[in-house]
């Protein structure tokens, strides 16, 4: 009688697209009503349209440029490889400010939005956020995957309360911002660029999904169902939050840096329900909660790879000093507005998220086999529209500190 081998569990692509669409889902959601406030409803739509599409193809061509390569390997020693040892050191900077500033701006805000739901000092909670949800990337990939399903349907299921109490309340006036018969809206979308940009900012997640799966077919489809999920629940939440708070009343929120806390508390005088209200705060807490541990351990893979550290007990302790301790440092030193914070990761993500991956595609392409095995579709003209889009991004991200872009004020002119 022969003896069954027991098959190590295939990992599901539900789960490869929670971990994506929960790392994009939280900045996305908390900062994107702030950001497109002077772009509005269409224009702020048109702009996560284009980005979702840019950004998903820039993530195929990273899975592209990694098939030459083990599937332990990540940014540090492909960009090295292909691009050179400067470009390198240049990339591994830009990715590790994403991580570190992004998993900054979900431990402030993770820190105020706990203050004013139980009245704990807010640095104390963000240590203790920390502490607690760090320990899961710590773990391993699957336990962030197991946590990502939970929290994407938790998310989904506080979104459709939520979502469902704000869409009964929409003011198509609002919405379409009637009282501003003569409002300009275009030249605000270049301004929002490099927060849509961070809001499908998954990249620190390839690697760690192509080494999930064990190839990069899997790893596509993953990717792409994550950004659709997030590009789905981007507009459903934009349409919901402009048609029940009206354009004018950005003014405080963007005054304040767009901290999480205020846009909920201003959203909560817009709206006459105290359980909507509720419902959002949650559904809020729990996209940043995603975020924290999906760019966690997108950060905690690369900096594995950059500093080669093994992956035993000592080796992951190493790497999680690295990735989670800087950053909460900072937040409790010197905290400062939650859409500032995304606004110079998406100026700085744009490099490795948009203008390395071009660049590591038509490498790839020019190396022996580069034609064989997975590519991203598109051609040359697809590695062009990711090439510029990264950086007009940059460009945008620069004029707007320099004041060369029109900024949301109060009374939105």
């Amino acid at each position: 009688m022969t003896e069954q081998v027991k098959s190590k569990p295939v990992p599901s692509l539900i789960g490869g697209a929670s971990i994506i669409a929960s790392v994009c889902v939280g900045a996305g959601m908390l900062g994107l009503p702030s950001s497109g406030a002077g772009a509005w409803t269409v224009w702020s739509s048109l702009a996560l349209v284009l980005t979702m599409v840019v950004m998903t193809l820039s993530g195929w061509m990273l899975l592209e440029a990694f098939k030459h390569f083990d599937l332990r390997a990540s940014f540090n020693t492909v960009t090295k490889s292909l691009l050179g040892a400067r470009v390198n050191v240049f990339s591994n900077l830009t990715v590790y400010f994403v991580g570190g500033i992004l998993l900054y701006a979900y431990i402030t805000s993770s820190g105020l939005i706990i203050q004013s739901m139980t009245g704990v000092d807010s640095k104390l909670a963000s240590v203790a956020f920390v502490l607690l949800f760090s320990l899961v990337v710590w773990h391993s990939t699957r336990a962030v995957d197991r946590l990502s399903v939970v929290l994407v349907t938790f998310m989904l299921l506080s979104f459709v309360l939520g979502v469902f109490g704000l869409a009964a309340r929409i003011d198509l006036g609002i919405l379409f911002d009637a009282a501003n018969v003569n409002g300009q809206y275009a030249p605000y979308a270049m301004a929002m660029l490099p927060v849509a940009l961070t809001s499908f900012g998954y990249h620190h997640s390839v690697a760690s999904l192509r080494a999930y799966y064990g190839e990069e077919r899997k790893a596509q489809k993953a990717i792409v169902g994550g950004t659709a999920v997030a590009l789905t629940f981007y507009l459903v939440w934009l349409l919901s939050i402009f048609g029940n708070l009206p354009r004018a009343s950005f003014g405080p929120v963007v005054a304040q840096g767009g901290d999480v806390d205020v846009l909920l508390a201003a959203l909560g005088f817009a709206i006459d329900s105290e359980r909507v209200a509720n419902t959002i705060s949650a559904f809020s807490t729990a996209a940043i909660l995603s975020s924290f541990v999906g760019v966690g351990l997108g950060t905690f893979d690369f900096m594995a790879d950059l500093l080669g550290f093994k992956n035993d007990r000592k080796g992951r302790t190493k790497t999680w000093a690295i990735t989670f301790v800087p950053p909460l440092l900072l937040s409790l030193l010197a905290p400062f507005g939650f859409v500032l914070a995304i606004g110079y990761a998406g100026a700085a993500a744009a490099v490795w998220a948009c203008i390395v991956p071009a660049l590591l595609a038509r490498k790839s392409r020019m190396m022996e086999g580069g034609y064989t095995g997975f590519m991203a579709p598109g051609g040359k003209a697809a590695v062009i529209l990711v090439l510029v889009f990264g950086v007009l991004t940059i460009v945008f991200h620069f004029m707007g500190l320099a004041g060369w872009l029109p900024e949301a004020e109060l009374g939105m002119a």
